[in-house]
């Protein structure tokens, strides 16, 4: 019996190469440029890429020279693979992600995650300005992601699996390391800094939520929502690497019938926020 040709698995097949190449050619390019392997991966959310100014940066390198590298759009990220040290530990630092919404398959969305896996980096930091549907969270609070709901965003592993980065079925049974987590809150008891700990939503955008949305999301279990992360984090455990999340509450979901929310708030909520989560992160790198 003659096999019968399915030309959409076949594309798919040639795209998975091709992604491939592409994640082994922005690799290469990228050690050329700076030969030090990082070991600690960190992205950095809308209006918190300040981080990078308390570091002493050994080289950047533009998105936009990186070969198939993505570009941000996003007002709030600046756009630069960031190279730097800190307490003996070889840094990688995206200053400013990549999303679904400005147009980019969840694949180009992740893409920068596979070249930092490529170049050696074992535990990722990610950080997200995201909204509150919990009623004990405040405007600047940090919430240590425990968990997350994937259900509203596509999930970056469709198609054919990448077998050289990760299993085709990968656990997700604790997609945020419990023990960079245990980590987290005893430095924070050093530093008297007070977190939360909550389940993340991953949506969209680009638009914020409607009341509905936001009273569905607190229903199902979720604390706070954003347009990020998500995908990061499943590429990440895909590839076996260790994750540990931080949410910074800019704006309070379930609010007054006449109270809005814009970006521009967002970014200042998000700014105010940034030396407690810098604190926070330069501690975390200092334990890992």
């Amino acid at each position: 019996m003659q096999a019968c040709f399915n030309p959409y698995l076949w594309r798919n097949f040639l795209g998975m190469m091709d992604m491939m190449q592409q994640l082994q050619e922005a690799t290469e390019f990228v050690q050329k440029q700076y030969n030090n392997n990082p070991t600690i991966g960190i992205i950095l959310g809308s209006g918190l890429g300040n981080f990078s100014s308390e570091l002493a940066i050994d080289f950047s390198i533009p998105y936009a020279k990186i070969p198939h590298f993505p570009v941000s759009t996003v007002e709030g990220h600046s756009g630069a693979l960031q190279f730097a040290q800190l307490g003996g530990k070889n840094l990688v630092i995206m200053a400013g992600r990549f999303h679904f919404y400005e147009g980019y398959s969840p694949a180009e969305v992740v893409f920068p995650i596979r070249v930092m896996k490529l170049l050696g980096v074992e535990t990722i930091l990610l950080s997200n300005a995201a909204g509150s549907v919990h009623p004990d969270y405040q405007v600047g609070d940090l919430v240590v992601i425990k968990d997350h709901i994937s259900f509203f965003q596509t999930n970056p592993l469709l198609g054919k699996n990448l077998e050289q980065l990760g299993p085709r079925f990968p656990d997700m049974s604790e997609p945020y390391s419990k023990q960079l987590r245990s980590k987290a809150f005893a430095i924070a008891k050093e530093l008297n800094l007070h977190l939360h700990e909550g389940v993340y939503t991953g949506v969209t955008g680009p638009t914020f939520e409607t009341r509905a949305e936001y009273q569905l999301i607190k229903h199902i279990g979720g604390h706070v929502v954003g347009m990020s992360t998500v995908q990061e984090t499943i590429a990440a455990v895909h590839a076996g690497m260790q994750v540990f999340g931080v949410s910074v509450v800019t704006d309070i979901g379930i609010r007054e019938d006449e109270n809005t929310i814009t970006h521009e708030e967002v970014l200042q909520a998000a700014k105010e926020a940034e030396p407690k989560l810098t604190a926070l992160f330069k501690a975390m790198i200092a334990n890992i």
